[in-house]
């Protein structure tokens, strides 16, 4: 196995390494200050359009796509390096690439399973990055980590399908220029449990959608993933050409969707505990505590030992699991993709957790990126499915190896 990167994947390293010293880190302050000041948590900064701009301009666009009609062309081994970067600083990165979810998932879904008016109309600004867009699936009354409970409705009715249901941690829907929902919903309680949703392409300003509120996580709004909403649509009526694939292919085509977002989230969490780990031995080397330098503190040794530990080990995988998408395809990969999803925000959230700890008061403030950091990997323990139902489904499979 060559663990070396090619000659592509160099280059763009470098580049994107550049444009994170040079324009990212620079624009964190930035736009903290121009949030704080529109007076609305989920405003767009302008310091976000500014770097779109210089991104697309250095050639860093659309990389997490390996479709070369939309995106770099990149296999997802080549993207893995580039999407870790990204995750040092997941709150301006992945968006100023136009990488950044749910657009993302929602991208792949519609090159995928789009008729070509939907990708015309909808891929195409996505793609360009002039609009956002949101998925919404999880619902507040039923146990979503189970998407056969959903409960939303979607009824034909002549040329139309009619939704009525309730969604919640809708992703991306309060960004102020998402134009376009993904909704899952049942067209057909009757069939098997796994032939009974579809999926629906749903205009934002159709009648009968009703932003309730937005939704933060741990206090945050987790605005570069385009904020997190709770939706009504009632009696909600769009043409029946905005169903995507066919009726009943909504469960087959929300798997086909998560996969490649889960990996992406898995390779910016490396990136996130390699920040952690350089913000936790820079404050080692700095601080003094009790007459020495934390970095001569036993336990802080062994912090950023073991953080070093567990993050090689979790990069090995997600390449791995990388490799295997590339070259199996999703479903040869399933178990390496469920072996990350559980292993990768567990071990973030871990080295996260030490140099916060190593920071003390200014570690769980806004004076440093650790406390965003450390919300967004515990996060990442429910999106996507939990914990535990990765690992139910893993143990089953592995199970049935020996059955």
């Amino acid at each position: 196995m060559d663990f070396g990167y090619d000659a592509r994947t160099v280059e763009l390293r470098e580049r994107l390494a550049a444009f994170l010293t040079e324009c990212v880190y620079p624009a964190e302050p930035v736009h903290a200050e121009q949030v704080a000041a529109a007076g609305d948590p989920w405003a767009r900064p302008p310091v976000l359009d500014e770097l779109k701009a210089e991104a697309r301009a250095r050639g860093l666009w659309n990389l997490f796509l390996p479709d070369s009609r939309y995106g770099a062309g990149l296999t997802n081994l080549q993207y893995a390096p580039l999407a870790e970067l990204t995750g040092r600083s997941p709150h301006l990165a992945p968006e100023a690439l136009n990488c950044a979810a749910p657009d993302t998932g929602n991208m792949e879904l519609l090159a995928e399973f789009g008729s070509a008016a939907q990708r015309d109309r909808w891929l195409t600004p996505l793609l360009a990055g002039e609009i956002r867009s949101a998925f919404c699936m999880t619902e507040p009354e039923v146990a979503s980590s189970d998407a056969t409970n959903i409960a939303t409705r979607i009824t034909r009715d002549g040329d139309s399908y009619v939704v009525n249901g309730r969604k919640w941690w809708s992703s991306g829907a309060m960004d102020p220029r998402c134009e376009i929902f993904i909704v899952m919903g049942k067209t057909d309680p009757d069939a098997d449990r796994h032939r009974q949703q579809s999926m629906l392409l749903v205009p934002r300003n159709t009648p009968g959608v009703t932003v309730r509120r937005g939704m933060t996580v741990f206090g945050y709004t987790d605005a570069p993933h385009g904020g997190h909403a709770e939706i009504d649509f009632h009696d909600v009526r769009v043409p029946a050409e905005n169903l995507v694939g066919a009726e009943g292919g909504g469960f087959a085509i929300a798997q086909a969707r998560l996969g490649p977002g889960r990996i992406h989230h898995c390779m910016r969490l490396i990136g996130m505990a390699e920040r952690a780990l350089e913000l936790l031995c820079r404050r080692a080397l700095d601080r003094v505590a009790f007459g020495r330098p934390l970095a001569e503190q036993g336990v802080v040794r062994e912090w950023i030992a073991e953080s070093r530990v567990r993050i090689e080990q979790a990069r090995l995988l997600v390449l791995k699991t990388a490799w295997l998408m590339d070259t199996v395809g999703n479903k040869g990969a399933h178990t390496e993709i469920q072996a990350i999803k559980i292993a990768t925000p567990v071990m973030a959230e871990w080295v996260i957790d030490k140099a916060v700890q190593a920071y003390g008061g200014a570690g769980v403030s806004q004076d440093t990126p650790l406390a965003a950091l450390w919300a967004q990997a515990r996060t990442l323990r429910l999106a996507d499915g939990p914990d535990e139902v990765h690992k139910a489904s893993l143990a089953r499979r592995e199970l049935r190896r020996w059955s």
